[in-house]
């Protein structure tokens, strides 16, 4: 078992320090059933009774930079407010992941922001970095996967791609979450044979000056 996996963890104590040792030594954490069970049903529960209409196709880049380039990514999003209870548990339980991270390695982390992600039989988002280095704020990237029953055979697996490595896959079955460092770790989501639902989320800095407000409004 590779030391930055861990299944089924007992309470968010040992889950805190199994992730920030992880990104401390790797860069990154793969922890399966880490996701509490109550929040995971939740979450899927709020998001399978969602108006498709709230979704809408995901595009990269942000402001006037953001694009939609299906040959890329071609997954449809909705971003998660607090104003459900599930968006809200959810939201708490980042920022209390947030804390600890904060406290057990310095990192500086200001805000978090996530969306649900759905991936229809075949949709794909291409090898790339969620931050380039030096040039955005967002220090850590979060997944949460919201899919009960997963197989091998379903495929949709998350690939990062360690500068210095073997590639890592990871199934996107219910409750597994991957924490890992923005700038440091390109990653894709090859297509699945099945629906695939996620939450994907960052941690970031703020890098506010006076003549800049980050994140903007």
């Amino acid at each position: 078992m590779s030391p930055s996996l861990t299944e089924n963890p007992q309470c968010v104590e040992p889950l805190y320090a199994i992730i920030a040792d992880a990104l401390r030594r790797d860069g990154y954490a793969v922890c399966r059933g880490a996701l509490p069970t109550t929040h995971s049903l939740a979450l899927r529960e709020h998001l399978m009774g969602m108006d498709s209409r709230l979704y809408y196709p995901a595009g990269i880049g942000r402001q006037q930079d953001h694009s939609l380039t299906r040959s890329v990514r071609q997954d449809e999003i909705c971003w998660i407010n607090g104003q459900s209870d599930a968006g809200r548990h959810w939201l708490l339980w980042a920022a209390a992941l947030q804390r600890e991270l904060n406290r057990r390695l310095l990192l500086g982390l200001f805000s978090f922001e996530s969306h649900f992600a759905h991936y229809r039989p075949g949709a794909f988002y291409r090898r790339h970095l969620d931050a380039f280095r030096g040039e955005a704020n967002r220090v850590l990237s979060l997944v949460a996967y919201l899919n009960p029953g997963w197989k091998p055979e379903d495929g949709g697996e998350l690939v990062l791609y360690p500068e210095n490595g073997e590639p890592v896959t990871v199934l996107p079955e219910m409750g597994t979450l991957v924490v890992f460092l923005s700038e440091e770790f390109a990653h894709e989501v090859l297509p699945a044979r099945r629906d695939r639902y996620s939450i994907a989320g960052w941690f970031r800095v703020n890098t506010s000056t006076g003549e800049r407000v980050d994140p903007p409004a």
